[in-house]
C-alpha cells in the first residue's frame, strides 16, 4: 500500500509562509499536515525565502528538494521594488536545495547557481530521471537575454549526482505566448509535460514527446478537459499516478484571496487521453497551501511524517 507526500508554501505575505511545508495523504485525496501545520525547512540563504517545489526520490533512495529562491515577503518591497518584472530579470540565479535518507533529517541548504547573467530569475523547477541517459533533468522556467527577457521559456540542466551541472539549455519555448510551471512524467515510454501558457490560452496545456528534451507537440484533447476553467486562474500543475492506476492532476487554484488559494484535483485513466475530469468533492486538505509537487512515499514514511515534530527553537 502507498501513501502520497505533498511538499508545498503557503501564500502569505509573512516570511513563516514562503518555506516549506508537508502534508500526507493514504489516498491522494484526504490530507492532513505535518508538523502541526509548521514549516519544515526554512530558507536562512539568497532571498531567504522558497516557492515552488519540487521532491524526488533518487534512484539511490535520497530524497531532493528544489524550490524557487524567492520571498516575497522579504524582497518584493525592498530590492525588487514592489514589481513583478523587477523580479522576473533580476531575481535568482539560484534555486534552493535540501537532501535527506528518510524524509526526517535534512542537509543544511545549498544554492544552486544554474543560471548565469543572461537568464532571469529561475522559477519552479522540476525533476525527472532520464533512463536512457541514467541521470536527472532539472528543468525551470525564466526570462533570458536572447529574446530582451521578454516571454518565458523552459530550460534544463542535466546532474547524475546534484552536485555537477551542466550548462542549461532550452528545453521548449512557445511562438505565442511566454510559458512558466513545467512538470514531466513518463508513461509507456513517453514524456508528457503540463505547462501554464500565459497567452492563447492563457491556462494549462499538456505536451507530448519521445525524449525528455523534446521535441514537444500539443495534445489538443487536453484543451477540451481545461475549456470549462476561467482564463488565469490556475497554475502550477502537479500529478501522480494513484495505486489503483488512474493519473491525478492537481491544478493550483489562485483566482479567490491567499486564504482560499489551494489545488484542485483532475482525474484521468491515462496521461496520453488528455481526458480529464474535475473532482473537487472528493479532495479535502486541512488549510490553503500553494505550488507544490505530490511524492508517492511508503506507508512507514508516512507513519514517520506524521509523527513528525519540530520546535520553532529548532529552525
Amino acid at each position: 500500500m502507498q501513501a502520497y507526500l505533498f511538499v508545498h508554501f503557503k501564500e502569505k505575505r509573512t516570511p513563516d509562509g514562503e518555506q516549506v511545508y508537508f502534508g500526507v495523504s493514504k489516498d491522494g485525496f484526504h490530507w492532513e499536515e505535518v508538523n502541526d501545520g509548521n514549516p519544515v525547512l526554512w530558507s536562512y540563504c539568497g532571498d531567504k525565502g522558497v516557492r515552488d517545489f519540487t521532491i524526488t526520490r533518487t534512484q539511490e533512495g535520497k530524497f531532493i528538494i528544489l524550490a524557487t529562491d524567492l520571498s516575497l515577503a522579504y524582497g518584493m518591497p525592498n530590492q525588487y521594488n514592489n514589481s513583478w518584472d523587477e523580479i522576473s530579470r533580476n531575481g535568482s540565479k539560484c534555486l534552493v536545495l535540501w537532501e535527506s535518507d528518510d524524509l526526517i533529517h535534512w542537509s543544511k541548504q545549498r544554492m544552486l547557481k544554474l543560471g548565469d547573467d543572461n537568464f532571469g530569475c529561475l522559477w519552479a523547477p522540476d525533476i525527472i530521471y532520464d533512463r536512457d541517459e541514467k541521470d536527472y533533468v532539472v528543468h525551470w522556467s525564466s526570462s533570458h537575454s536572447s529574446n530582451l527577457y521578454g516571454e518565458k521559456g523552459i530550460y534544463y540542466s542535466r546532474t547524475k549526482d546534484f552536485i555537477d551541472f551542466t550548462a542549461p539549455r532550452l528545453l521548449y519555448q512557445k511562438e505565442d505566448s511566454g510559458v512558466i510551471d513545467s512538470a514531466i512524467y513518463e508513461e509507456a515510454g513517453k514524456y508528457y509535460m503540463f505547462l501554464k501558457s500565459e497567452r492563447s490560452p492563457e491556462g494549462i496545456i499538456l505536451m507530448e514527446a519521445e525524449s525528455i528534451t523534446g521535441p514537444y507537440r500539443r495534445i489538443q484533447k487536453f484543451d477540451k478537459s481545461m475549456e470549462q476553467l476561467q482564463a488565469g486562474q490556475y497554475e502550477a500543475p502537479t500529478a501522480v499516478k494513484l495505486e489503483n492506476g488512474r493519473w491525478c492532476l492537481f491544478l493550483d487554484f489562485y483566482g479567490c484571496s491567499a486564504a482560499e488559494q489551494g489545488y484542485v484535483p483532475f482525474l484521468a485513466e491515462s496521461i496520453m487521453t488528455g481526458d480529464f475530469l474535475r473532482g473537487d468533492k472528493s479532495f479535502q486538505f486541512p488549510y490553503g497551501y500553494k505550488h507544490g509537487t505530490i511524492l508517492t512515499i511508503t506507508m512507514e514514511e508516512y507513519e514517520r511524517l506524521k509523527l513528525f515534530k519540530k520546535l520553532p527553537s529548532e529552525r
